[in-house]
């Protein structure tokens, strides 16, 4: 996939809008420095007001002074209509829309986490599930504002700056980040991968309905029973429901590239400091995506810079 790369490297990217959400630090940070190093005028976007500012200014005093910020919560229709009200008046467009923001869904003890010592391969595989059970907690209220927040946030941002990503002269980009997490073959249950397998068939409702009776085992304790990945199942989950979003938006805007990405394994406050890779290195994937050629593939999984599969 080199070829990608270099084509997404040789766009030209004068008079680009792009809005990063989650944005105020870790990968988020990084592909907005990313992008506008590149020339692209970058709206960061933050829940925390105060952070989003503290980042903008720093952002200004190293020279980015094409970034901008603007509060968002994805998880707040009123704050994603906001913002795409403000983007209306300020650029009248929008041509790339990076969908970062995330939680994690669980209660991790990090004294804890940090005793087992966890090697990164266990990390990766799942072979961590056992271990770690004792220092996280899985409740159906942190499970719900993971999924709210991780599929439906974005979703939600999606569907308020779609008008404007329409009006984008050189056909918008949309890139929703993922994990590795989201890949379907972690799903243990045969019945429920085939279902999110079936492209044709794939709408929201059906992937909302997953999600569904994915919480309503979470809440049942019945979680192994129902065949649901075990290891961060309310994250992995949310993450397996975004990538079939991604699909389903790739379907229906043929004219944009709509791809989701696993930016790696890197050292974020989302994985408790966990992750090996830099957050400059897991914003090369999403970057890339961001300024694909308008022969570019879209509706695929991307691991890091390479495709692969769902």
């Amino acid at each position: 996939m080199g070829s990608i790369t270099e084509a997404a490297a040789d766009q030209p990217t004068a008079g680009l809008c792009a809005v990063v959400t989650g944005a105020n630090k870790g990968i988020g940070l990084a592909i907005v420095c990313q992008l506008a190093e590149r020339g692209v005028t970058v709206i960061l976007t933050a829940r925390d007001e105060s952070r989003g500012t503290a980042a903008i200014r720093y952002l200004h005093s190293v020279g980015f002074t094409n970034v901008l910020f603007h509060q968002l919560d994805v998880r707040d229709p009123l704050s994603a209509a906001s913002l795409a009200r403000f983007l209306a008046g300020r650029f009248g467009k929008l041509d790339i829309l990076v969908n970062n923001a995330g939680a994690s869904g669980v209660i991790v003890n990090d004294e804890g986490l940090k005793a087992l010592n966890i090697d990164p391969a266990s990390w990766l595989s799942g072979k961590a599930t056992n271990q770690v059970q004792g220092v996280i907690e899985h409740t159906y209220e942190n499970a719900v504002v993971c999924v709210d927040t991780n599929y439906f946030g974005s979703k939600r941002v999606t569907e308020a700056l779609l008008p404007l990503l329409r009006l984008s002269t050189s056909g918008a980009r949309i890139v929703n980040v993922s994990s590795l997490r989201s890949e379907l073959r972690r799903i243990p249950d045969e019945g429920i991968r085939a279902e999110l397998s079936d492209v044709e068939n794939l709408d929201e409702e059906r992937i909302e309905k997953v999600l569904g009776r994915f919480l309503e085992d979470l809440k049942e304790g019945r979680l192994e029973a129902g065949g649901w990945p075990m290891m961060l199942p309310a994250y992995s989950m949310s993450k397996v429901a975004l990538n079939a979003y991604t699909r389903v938006m790739a379907r229906r805007c043929p004219e944009m590239r709509i791809n989701c990405v696993h930016p790696g394994f890197v050292k974020t406050d989302i994985n408790w400091n966990t992750g090996v890779e830099t957050t400059e290195e897991g914003a090369k994937g999403p970057v890339m995506l961001a300024l694909l050629p308008a022969s570019g593939p879209s509706g695929h999984y991307f691991d890091k810079t390479t495709m692969a599969e769902f």
